[in-house]
């Protein structure tokens, strides 16, 4: 198999895709996180969703196990684990196809066709999570800062959204060391949401930004 798609994005953008066995690998290292439906995992060169993929295909599998007896919530809690995965990607067309990646996955475990509001909802929730964008500046390809969605599950089928600049959340070591002048405060002190959304649900999802 190869695992780069030209020898000119190799030496551009050092890009090297990383062989299934060893993402495998890599991911048991944390296999329990990977197995839990609400941990979140940002990729931030995510390429085409090597690592993305199985992680939603191990967390799909832990919904299985414990919700595949109800529809309702084996659906609700599959769109919860989508929506805690994130992933930065440079390159306009690897992110494109990471969305997809991803999306397959997700929509051929419930069986869901394009008109169905889950997959819509799937489908937003992707555009928001998965961002096309550079990790080292923290800027997408539109220049500006870039904000992840925090997601929670309320139950009942209603879904918290909050939003968080990334360079925010990435001090937030710097504001734990020992002797920093913020560590004496909680981190709910020092990192509030740029935006809270009301509850939401799966049609309301599925809308996107639309009204």
């Amino acid at each position: 198999m190869n695992y780069v798609k030209s020898k000119q994005r190799v030496a551009d953008h050092g890009e090297v895709f990383t062989p299934a066995w060893m993402v495998e690998a890599m991911l048991d290292l944390v296999k329990e996180e990977t197995e839990r439906i609400d941990s979140r995992f940002l990729e931030p060169a995510c390429g085409s969703g090597n690592f993305l993929v199985k992680i939603m295909q191990r967390k799909l599998a832990a919904v299985e196990l414990r919700y595949g007896k109800s529809d309702f919530e084996r659906r609700h809690y599959a769109l919860l684990a989508l929506m805690c995965i994130y992933g930065i990607e440079l390159l306009a067309d690897n992110i494109a196809e990471c969305r997809a990646n991803v999306l397959e996955i997700f929509a051929e475990y419930l069986n869901l066709d394009e008109s169905d509001d889950l997959y819509e909802a799937a489908f937003y929730v992707l555009s928001q999570n998965l961002v096309h964008g550079d990790a080292l500046t923290m800027l997408d390809h539109s220049g500006q800062a870039i904000a992840f969605a925090e997601w929670g599950y309320l139950g009942k089928g209603k879904f918290q959204r909050r939003d968080f600049r990334f360079d925010t959340l990435t001090l937030s070591s710097t504001f734990s060391e020992e002797g920093s002048l913020f560590a004496h405060l909680g981190k709910h002190e020092i990192f509030m949401p740029e935006k809270t959304y009301p509850p939401l649900t799966v049609k309301d999802l599925a809308k996107g930004d639309r009204p």
